[in-house]
């Protein structure tokens, strides 16, 4: 039941709300996953961020897809957390919890053949404005160096759906995925190379500056 509901929500308004009233514009789709274990990282303005990457996949894929969300939001009261555990399937994240291994829930997710999606630079930010890349994401490559890492850059979500906003406003929105990576030594080429292959991305989308 809980599957049959998620592939309706998808199906019947996430990605109608995507393709009619935003309007979605997608470029190297082939570069996107199509099995796991993998992980796509990309850059966060909205909580659409999520739901669209999801959309990009098709119906029968949404269970290996775990978006890894903090849990002290989305497990705040029991319908939120219903809802994101059952029809969005995030992988909560406890936020500053001291662990023998923080990355243990998500090297298992990774273990079970699942497609995680990261946003490194962690909360929302403001509207089409980018942060640097928390480095998490470089020692869950290097725990999993066989795992392909798929860099996405998306724009427009930040103005759709804004921070902090509960108002849908229609705006043309664009992803880009590029080509995937693996690890390489040490943390900070990684993620040199990581943030590289995303401002790529933004600069062939030849994106217009929020204003």
């Amino acid at each position: 039941m809980v599957r049959f509901c998620r592939r309706l929500f998808f199906l019947l308004i996430v990605r109608p709300v995507l393709l009619i009233i935003l309007g979605m514009n997608v470029r190297g789709r082939e570069n996107l996953p199509t099995d796991g274990p993998a992980i796509i990282v990309a850059n966060h303005n909205s909580h659409l961020d999520t739901l669209t990457l999801m959309a990009l996949f098709p119906l029968r894929d949404l269970p290996k897809l775990r978006p890894v969300a903090a849990m002290d939001y989305f497990l705040k009261n029991k319908v939120l957390a219903w809802f994101a555990l059952n029809i969005i399937g995030i992988l909560p994240l406890e936020r500053g919890a001291i662990k023998k291994n923080p990355l243990a829930d998500m090297e298992a997710a990774l273990d079970r053949g699942e497609i995680l999606i990261l946003f490194p630079e962690g909360s929302r930010g403001e509207p089409e404005q980018r942060a640097s890349f928390k480095r998490g994401v470089a020692y869950l490559a290097k725990a999993r160096p066989q795992t392909p890492v798929h860099p996405v850059f998306m724009h427009g979500l930040g103005k759709a759906l804004p921070k902090g906003s509960f108002f849908l406003v229609p705006f043309n929105c664009d992803v880009a995925a590029g080509e995937p990576l693996t690890w390489t030594e040490p943390v900070s080429s990684f993620m040199e190379t990581l943030e590289a292959r995303i401002n790529d991305l933004a600069e062939q989308s030849h994106v217009q500056p929020w204003e």
